[in-house]
């Protein structure tokens, strides 16, 4: 993985988060876990560049965003085989498998091993927790969205806003 400076980056991100998706991945080197996402935002707030993350409160990776500093964004790009893995981590809960085995997933150690990108990923974004707060259901001023998105069956997302303190593609260690 090569570094770039963020502010470098020219991505189109409605394309990258929202129709090719990404892999939100938290906990350190020792014990992590991953999911899909297609829902999030990119952009510049406290002076810094930041990622806007959500997170339900029934998905795995939900318990090593609370105890962990650190996430990492990783996008795969739009081949058949990171279709397959954004399905795989998409639809199965790390509680029940080893979605780094059975994804073939290459995990690479971040931040000193604070956090975990991988191998496979064209680009990777590593964000810094700043700020979390969960979506409360009296916020929304479009209550059809609590219609359509929540229910008895489902948590409210958690956001988390991120610093993006680092940005990897693909590459050598240069």
């Amino acid at each position: 993985m090569k570094q770039i400076e963020v502010s470098r980056l020219t991505e189109n991100f409605f394309e990258s988060i929202g129709k090719e998706w990404m892999i939100v991945c938290a906990g350190d080197e020792a014990h992590y876990n991953m999911m899909t996402a297609s829902w999030g935002g990119i952009g510049w707030l406290w002076n810094k560049p930041v990622a806007f993350v959500f997170i339900r409160p029934e998905r795995y990776t939900f318990e090593f965003s609370e105890k962990c500093g650190f996430m990492t964004l990783s996008f795969l790009g739009n081949s058949a085989e990171a279709r397959k893995i954004y399905n795989f981590c998409g639809s199965q809960s790390g509680r029940n498998v080893n979605k780094t085995v059975e994804s073939g997933l290459v995990p690479v150690p971040m931040e000193d091993g604070k956090c975990v990108a991988f191998e496979q990923a064209r680009l990777t974004l590593v964000g810094k927790k700043l700020y979390a707060d969960d979506l409360k259901p009296e916020n929304f001023t479009d209550p059809s969205l609590i219609d359509k998105w929540y229910g008895a069956h489902c948590g409210y997302h958690k956001m988390y806003v991120v610093e993006i303190t680092g940005a990897f593609v693909e590459g050598g260690n240069e």
